[in-house]
Parts: C-alpha cells; sequence; structure tokens
C-alpha cells in the first residue's frame, strides 16, 4: 500500500497571532505538514515547531521560500497588500493559496481571479474561517428576505486593523443581497448631536463598530419589525475556532482551481 503524502504548507504572516495558530494546527493535522514560515519581520534562519518536532526554514520572502520548499499550499494571514503579493508569488510558482486577509477590494480580487484561471491554481478567500460566523452569514442572508430594517454591531481587540470588520462587511453585502435590490430602511435623527452616531452604512444597513482590550471578534446582527425583533449572534472565544476551518479551506483549494471567496462555499451553503 502506498504511503499517502502530507500536504506540504507554507504560513505567510507566521510571526502574528493567526499565523502561530496556523503552525499548531498543521502540526496536529495527519495529512499535512509545515514546511515553511515567512515573517517579513523575521530574521532568515529556522523556526521551531510549536510542538517540538523539529526545525522549519524561517524567512523574510516568500517567493525564495517557495523555490526553497515546493510548498502545495500557502496559507496567508498578512494584510490586504501581503495578501495580493502572496498571490502574484504563488501564482509564478504554481502554489495555491488559503487568505484569511481582510480588505482586499474588487481590484484586487479580480487580479486574484484572473490569476488563478491563468495559471490553474486554487485561491480561497475567506474573511472569517469560524464554522459558526459561516452558519451566520448563511442565516442572515435567509432572514433578510423578510425584513426591511437591519443593523449589525461587531466588536474586536484594539489591535485590529479595520473598520468594519471583513465579517460585518459581508454580513451586511448578504443581508442586501437577500433584500433583492431594495434598499433597507435606515430611520435617521432629526437632530444629530454627535455626529456618526447612527454608524456607518451599506445599502440602509447600519454598521456599528468596538475596539477594546478583553475582546477577540464578535458580530451580532439585528432584525426588526413591526412588533418584533429578529438577533443572531456569534462570539469567537479564542482563535483555535478559525483552525477547522482553515483545514478545510487547504483540501478544498488542491481539488478545486479558481478564486473561491467566502467559506460558505467550501461548505455548500
Amino acid at each position: 500500500m502506498t504511503q499517502a503524502v502530507n500536504i506540504k504548507v507554507v504560513v505567510h504572516g507566521a510571526s502574528g497571532k493567526m499565523g502561530r495558530e496556523v503552525l499548531v494546527a498543521l502540526c496536529l493535522a495527519q495529512d499535512m505538514e509545515p514546511a515553511g514560515a515567512v515573517s517579513r519581520s523575521a530574521a532568515e534562519g529556522s523556526l521551531p515547531l510549536p510542538d517540538g518536532s523539529g526545525l522549519i526554514p524561517l524567512s523574510r520572502d516568500l517567493t525564495g521560500m517557495l523555490v526553497r520548499v515546493h510548498p502545495q499550499v500557502v496559507v496567508d494571514f498578512s494584510s490586504a497588500e501581503g495578501a495580493l503579493t502572496a498571490a502574484r508569488a504563488c501564482a509564478e510558482r504554481g502554489a495555491h493559496l488559503v487568505t484569511g486577509s481582510t480588505g482586499l477590494g474588487e481590484r484586487a480580487l479580480g487580479e486574484m481571479e484572473t490569476l488563478a484561471h491563468e495559471r490553474h491554481i486554487g485561491i480561497l478567500v475567506a474573511p472569517n474561517f469560524a464554522l459558526g460566523a459561516v452558519l451566520l452569514l448563511h442565516l442572515v442572508s435567509l432572514a433578510g428576505r423578510y425584513f426591511q430594517y437591519a443593523e449589525i454591531m461587531e466588536a474586536h481587540h484594539e489591535a485590529k486593523a479595520d473598520a468594519p470588520s471583513g465579517t460585518a462587511l459581508a454580513l451586511a453585502r448578504a443581508i442586501a443581497a437577500a433584500g433583492r435590490g431594495q434598499t433597507f430602511r435606515r430611520p435617521m435623527p432629526s437632530r444629530e448631536p454627535l455626529a456618526g452616531t447612527r454608524g456607518g452604512e451599506h445599502q440602509g444597513i447600519s454598521i456599528h463598530s468596538a475596539r477594546m482590550p478583553g475582546r477577540l471578534a464578535h458580530h451580532e446582527v439585528t432584525f426588526g419589525a413591526p412588533g418584533q425583533t429578529l438577533s443572531l449572534r456569534h462570539d469567537t472565544i479564542n482563535r483555535e475556532c478559525y483552525m477547522p476551518g482553515v483545514l478545510l479551506g487547504i483540501r478544498h483549494v488542491l481539488e478545486h482551481p479558481g478564486l473561491t471567496v467566502g467559506l460558505e462555499k467550501v461548505l455548500g451553503l
């Protein structure tokens, strides 16, 4: 019997909190192995694996790492700019890409789609890898058909780079799409002593962002109608909850060339 070959994975953004968590998950996954780590703040050398099983190469240069270790997949948790750089490097070397970096605009996604098509690689872009958050996205798209008022409250730790979060924007877009093009009603006050109190807005859906220590990631959507409200909420307690989704994404891109946006498509929702 031929022994199964593990999926070799390079982690881009390995010195960040999510990158370190991905390395732990790769060490525990029976069908994967961490092959290299890339971080722009790293000194060239090696990185001890979190389970104590050995060392992997560490570099600031993703392209050089791809040439050195020939991974099948790169997992990126860096930044929007870093994700696009990773997509270009992966396309050049024939590696697949899974990224959870948020803030990617339509132009960046369009370039990623072109790269994936031309180079026959799989690219997965997911604003959230927590399975509960993905289910929340699915549920709000169902509820959005039946309400004309919707507000989103999201709260993150104080170091969160973007506001609103990528997940909050994805929720707003899903609700708006469920409304079949109808703009949601967003009551505005006749006076606003403090500007911006009603939050940001996407097609009539208000989005409110909170940032402070003691929180990781929390999203709550409230729908309103005469005489009733419906609230749907997901709370992220620790970064471990993202890892099953990341591992699903790694396996997915190997079998699905092209661009996939959102883990819900991986789950068949």
